[in-house]
């Protein structure tokens, strides 16, 4: 691979030591950056000019049901309720593995095409091996960075079956796949679990579970919301048999208690905000005040397809300005007066789609920052754009008035995968059309089941 020079651009690093360049130059070599620095000397590489351009790191989502993409807008005015009825005992059970080859594969270049070029997928509607594969596959077809997270489908149980919750993760395919396809770490794709936990299964389930995540070092994550969890004190009782730890990041969260939120951070646990979502559903208030509060880690993502709309740009925006009237709404109930300064800034925004999420993920080791040495997940904005001219703050435009049209060229691990605001991807319209048919199929035998003929 030839090397590459990204030259001229406004570079927001989001490292520390290197800060942010109004003007700099990135060179990459092979699927690595080499060096950031305000002017780099390589005759040799091909020049990318950036000189209208801010450089991010590739943006994380740091949660998506990538497999619900066919069904986009149906969601829109669901509750809760609604979802779990729709989705998870009737919509999901119709999906062949190849309706999720193409849902996946489709929603994770719109990810790319968004500027995002790692995805957190979690993945909760495969019902057999094949849909698990299907679910893998299309992530890899797309190019994406993923972190696959093997879930598990949460149908109304047949007659004779035991009802989902208390059904462990099956330890044969987790092996199966930690010993295959996942054996090592060097690819895009890394594995995961996304089990089910004190909401929504029995607590001897979520003991089996974590500990299945520990003995083969896995990433896990859970749901907690939507209703009264079926373990109300299941978190009290992970923290008091020590089961909390760096393997475990929670979903929403909004109603467990603060205390507990802080506890479970002090135990190396993580969590990860779906704010657009949690406000649909009326989970409460998104759990990013209290974590930026105690200092700790937090990603955030665009959750359920179907509902919303899943470009980061919007996502930040809308979690920081909800965090920031809740923040100064308790200031006022409190004092009496409104806060001189936003207690969470555009930068600490931006942390929770690169450096924080990658965190998380626990892929802080590859991709996050324009750091040397790590690999080159990298996004150039343009800037020449009315909605980007004049750029007075580089992190300020980043956060607060950039969108998808800005993004123009997109590179993982060092490979371009969109270039001058066009995704490089093989017939794009057939794939479009496919997963178009796949959608009006699901949805017509959706219609057609007997508790859907009224």
């Amino acid at each position: 691979m030839r090397r590459k020079l990204i030259k001229g651009a406004a570079v927001v690093s989001m490292d520390a030591a290197i800060g942010d360049l109004p003007k700099g130059d990135v060179l990459i070599e092979a699927d690595r950056i080499a060096a950031v620095a305000p002017s780099i000397a390589a005759d040799d590489a091909e020049v990318i000019d950036a000189s209208r351009m801010l450089l991010l790191p590739g943006l994380i989502n740091g949660h998506l049901h990538t497999w619900q993409t066919s069904l986009r807008g149906l969601a829109a005015d669901w509750t809760v309720a609604e979802y779990m009825q729709a989705m998870h005992r009737g919509l999901a059970t119709l999906f062949r593995p190849e309706d999720i080859h193409i849902a996946n594969l489709v929603g994770a270049l719109n990810q790319i095409n968004n500027g995002a070029t790692t995805l957190v997928d979690w993945c909760h509607n495969n019902p057999t091996p094949a849909h698990s594969d299907a679910a893998v596959q299309g992530l890899a077809d797309a190019g994406i960075r993923a972190l696959f997270l093997h879930g598990s489908p949460k149908p109304d149980p047949k007659p004779g079956q035991k009802h989902f919750s208390e059904v462990p993760m099956p330890r044969g395919e987790v092996e199966r796949f930690c010993k295959g396809r996942f054996a090592g770490r060097d690819g895009l794709l890394s594995f995961g679990l996304a089990i089910l936990g004190p909401y929504y299964s029995t607590y001897e389930v979520t003991k089996q579970d974590l500990a299945l995540a520990r003995d083969l070092d896995l990433f896990a994550s859970m749901h907690v919301g939507g209703g009264k969890g079926m373990v109300p004190d299941g978190f009290e009782r992970l923290l008091d048999d020590g089961l909390v730890d760096r393997h475990l990041t929670i979903v929403h969260g909004n109603d467990i208690a603060p205390d507990t939120v802080r506890r479970i951070a002090d135990r190396g646990g993580t969590f990860t905000v779906t704010a657009e979502i949690e406000l649909q559903m009326g989970y409460g208030d998104p759990l990013t005040g209290i974590l930026h509060e105690h200092k700790a880690p937090i990603s955030i993502g665009t959750d359920v397809e179907p509902a919303v709309g899943s470009d980061l740009f919007t996502c930040m925006r809308l979690t920081l300005q909800h965090e920031r009237n809740r923040g100064i709404i308790e200031t006022l109930g409190k004092t009496g007066s409104r806060p001189q300064r936003s207690a969470v800034t555009c930068r600490d925004a931006l942390t929770w789609v690169t450096t924080d999420a990658a965190k998380i993920a626990g892929l802080d080791d590859r991709v996050g920052s324009i750091t040397p040495g790590k690999q080159a997940d990298i996004v150039l904005l343009r800037t020449d754009a009315l909605n980007m001219t004049p750029m007075r703050d580089l992190v300020g435009c980043a956060v607060m008035q950039a969108a998808t049209a800005n993004v123009d060229t997109v590179l993982i691990a060092g490979r371009i995968v969109k270039q001058d605001g066009r995704l490089l991807v093989d017939d794009l319209a057939s794939k479009l059309a496919k997963l178009q048919s796949s959608g009006d199929r699901i949805l017509a035998d959706f219609k057609a089941l007997p508790s859907r003929a009224a």
